[in-house]
């Protein structure tokens, strides 16, 4: 087969081969939880985290960059055993398989997070989270419930800022259970009860923070379908400002705290102040809904660029740029000594060689290349000053003006500027120009007349 007959081939370069196996693993896994031990653990000062998570028959590279790390409650190091959320990539650099961490979390809470997550999904794919079921708060409650338990720091955190705020409200306390294995059947019945009696137009279900464990009773499904069923308004503030809990989400307000739902539920002096300005928010709100579209829009953009999103981009240039600064320090700490070390060997050269006598002979030479130099210059000046009144004077002999100073004139038409040397480029009754030694002369032609010999007489001058 000849040459121009052959196929030609496909050749691949390494950073396409390794750019498109990241693609294909990145869009062919979903987001997947992986248990594991670290090991390796290594942060450098851009605030990455770079690790190893193993088993006790394989392991796996992993990286979990700073806008991820810093959302974490605890402080991972080598050995802790953690299940992370993470998505499968691939580091192009050097070709290495890696895990790309989303979220992390000790072992222990594994399991309730991940029932945690579940629910979460189902409900929300139920509806139960919508914006759109959700009740107002009222503005003026004439009434308010508080369901907790009325032993803890909650209660009396809520009491206080009713108090300071709204001092004539009137105030129910459900009690119930906050915590255990029957706090969510007691909580449930609570609110029902709460609910049927109808004493109030608003209820807060309250509790302190704590971890996943204590917080388990707000995570029920049935208590959930209860808050969702209520016809009376209520607000969830369980926990600190960092704790989610399906109750959060199924409530008609979230309140980051108890104080705060207390804030939330009463009006005062600036709230009322603010309510005269519901024209100015109305547009607020269309911006809002307005920016709702926009981001449904961007969604949608954003899933068509799932594999090539510009962050994926970023974080394998962040990991290359953290091995390049540590490769950089590493470089200069040795080039650093190379150049300290090569110093003192010119030092002790230069203390060998000492300069001064080469100096002395340098500024003597500098001295009588100057005067040679001056030297030279006045010679070529005088030369040139006696070059120039030479060619002035043969120029002033060459000079037509001289010979008009000798009785010559220069006669041309006056029409035309052309200069005049026979009588057959002239015609009675033209206009002349004669240039004379001193002024010039404008004539009208009589007569034309041939030269009767080819003697030049000079010319005559009365007087002399």
């Amino acid at each position: 087969m000849s040459k121009s007959t052959m196929p030609s081939r496909d050749i691949w370069s390494v950073s396409r081969l390794n750019s498109e196996i990241r693609a294909v693993l990145e869009g062919g896994f979903p987001l997947l939880w992986v248990e594991g031990e670290i090991s390796n653990l290594a942060s450098p000062r851009s605030g990455h985290s770079y690790f190893t998570l193993k088993d006790s028959h394989a392991q796996v590279r992993c990286a979990l960059f700073r806008n991820k790390r810093m959302l974490l409650r605890f402080q991972p190091k080598d050995g802790d055993k953690v299940l992370i959320r993470a998505r499968i990539s691939l580091y192009e650099a050097r070709g290495d398989f890696q895990l790309i961490a989303e979220h992390m979390e000790p072992i222990g809470e594994g399991a309730l997070q991940r029932a945690f997550e579940e629910l979460k999904a189902r409900l929300d794919q139920e509806g139960l989270f919508d914006t759109r079921r959700k009740k107002e708060l009222p503005a003026f409650p004439r009434c308010i419930g508080i369901v907790t338990s009325p032993t803890g720091a909650a209660l009396r955190d809520i009491l206080q800022i009713l108090k300071r705020r709204f001092p004539a409200l009137p105030v129910i306390i459900y009690p119930t259970l906050v915590q255990g294995e029957q706090a969510a059947e007691e909580i449930t019945r609570t609110l029902k009860l709460a609910d049927q009696r109808g004493d109030c137009d608003l209820l807060i279900l309250a509790r302190g923070g704590g971890s996943l464990e204590d917080l388990r009773a707000f995570n029920d499904e049935t208590l959930a379908r209860t808050i969702a069923a209520l016809d009376t308004t209520i607000i969830s503030a369980v926990g600190h400002e960092i704790d989610f809990t399906i109750a959060d989400f199924v409530a008609d307000r979230r309140a980051p705290t108890p104080s705060a739902a207390a804030e939330l539920a009463t009006q005062n002096q600036e709230q009322l102040l603010a309510r005269l300005q519901e024209l100015q928010q109305r547009l607020g709100r269309t911006i809002k809904r307005r920016l709702q579209e926009h981001r449904q829009h961007l969604a949608h953009i954003s899933h068509k660029l799932q594999i090539l999103h510009p962050q994926r981009q970023l974080q394998q240039h962040q990991q290359l740029l953290d091995e390049l600064v540590l490769q950089l320090e590493q470089n200069m700490q040795r080039l650093l000594i190379q150049k300290r070390q090569q110093c003192d060997r010119l030092a002790a050269r230069l203390q060998l060689l000492s300069p001064t006598r080469q100096l002395v002979m340098l500024k003597k030479r500098l001295t009588h290349n100057q005067q040679k130099l001056l030297y030279s210059m006045q010679n070529l000046l005088s030369h040139k000053k006696l070059l120039f009144s030479g060619l002035t004077r043969e120029l002033q002999t060459l000079s037509p003006l001289q010979t008009l100073a000798r009785g010559y004139s220069i006669t041309t038409d006056a029409d035309t500027g052309k200069i005049i040397t026979c009588c057959e480029n002239v015609a009675p009754g033209m206009h002349i120009h004669t240039r004379l030694p001193q002024g010039q002369l404008v004539s009208v032609v009589k007569k034309c007349m041939e030269n009767q010999s080819d003697t030049i007489h000079p010319p005559h001058f009365p007087g002399k």
